[in-house]
């Protein structure tokens, strides 16, 4: 899969989280001005980060909504910064079209679209075929209500993918994320981490974002900034498991366990 300038294949990355938001549930407000977010970036891509994934609304829940406008103030800034400092894909944690484009034309690489182009009617899909980037469609629904788990969440993003078709996004640009802790029950959650292999009949890349989410701080009863080792084991998964990215904070950490992991099963 390409991003960017960069070809992704064989191997699992690290896509490193970047929120400039004063309210994400792990490091609300800790890079929400340019020169701390930029310091930020360049620690994960030092540690081995592969695309940078920069987010201006928390999707934490409960959060608080915000305009686009205000999502767009927080996070072009940002890109245009690292764009001209680093050579590293960025990719645009949003649902909004309008933030979409705008963080496109700053030299975002990629759309990371936590509602899998199914929030609006149509706007966000027509956004990434017009500039012709690639999409991660995650997983999610208004209510956590299913008739066979694992099976509907397969069709949820078959339903997505099919969308992204439609508005004319080829399918070599399409990734698709489990969507863990959107919409799901703690349970439903380990069931799915432990289950990806129910994805490879869609035939698409996947990406794993479990990093210091309450599923693991449930398991093990710790707050988020005490869930490396856990994220550590999911890591370990989505590698075994063939996940093309893991989506992370710790990135060090993270990226010696996929290593190891590849290592260990002949991969490298």
């Amino acid at each position: 899969m390409i991003i960017g300038n960069k070809d992704f294949k064989d191997h699992t990355y690290i896509m490193g989280i970047l929120n400039v938001t004063p309210d994400s549930f792990s490091d609300g407000g800790r890079y929400s001005d340019l020169d701390s977010a930029l310091k930020h970036a360049e620690e994960m891509i030092q540690q081995g980060a592969d695309v940078i994934d920069i987010g201006g609304e928390s999707t934490r829940p409960g959060y608080t909504h915000i305009c686009t406008d205000e999502e767009i103030q927080r996070v072009c800034p940002v890109i245009e910064m690292i764009k001209q400092n680093f050579d590293v894909p960025i990719s645009i944690d949003t649902y909004h079209h309008d933030t979409a484009e705008a963080a496109i034309k700053s030299g975002a690489d990629m759309i990371n679209d936590i509602w899998g182009l199914r929030y609006d009617s149509g706007e966000m899909a027509a956004t990434a075929a017009r500039y012709g980037v690639p999409v991660c469609l995650t997983h999610n629904r208004k209510e956590p209500v299913y008739t066979d788990f694992l099976s509907d969440v397969v069709k949820d993003l078959s339903k997505s993918t099919d969308i992204a078709i439609k508005a004319g996004i080829s399918r070599d640009k399409l990734m698709i994320d489990p969507g863990i802790g959107f919409a799901k029950s703690y349970e439903q959650n380990l069931m799915l981490t432990g289950s990806l292999e129910v994805l490879d009949k869609l035939k698409m890349p996947v990406l794993l974002g479990t990093s210091r989410k309450s599923m693991i701080g449930l398991a093990l009863d710790l707050p988020s900034d005490q869930r490396i080792e856990g994220t550590i084991v999911t890591t370990v998964f989505a590698v075994q498991k063939g996940c093309l990215f893991v989506r992370v904070h710790d990135i060090k950490e993270n990226k010696r366990a996929i290593i190891m992991t590849e290592k260990l099963m002949g991969k490298v």
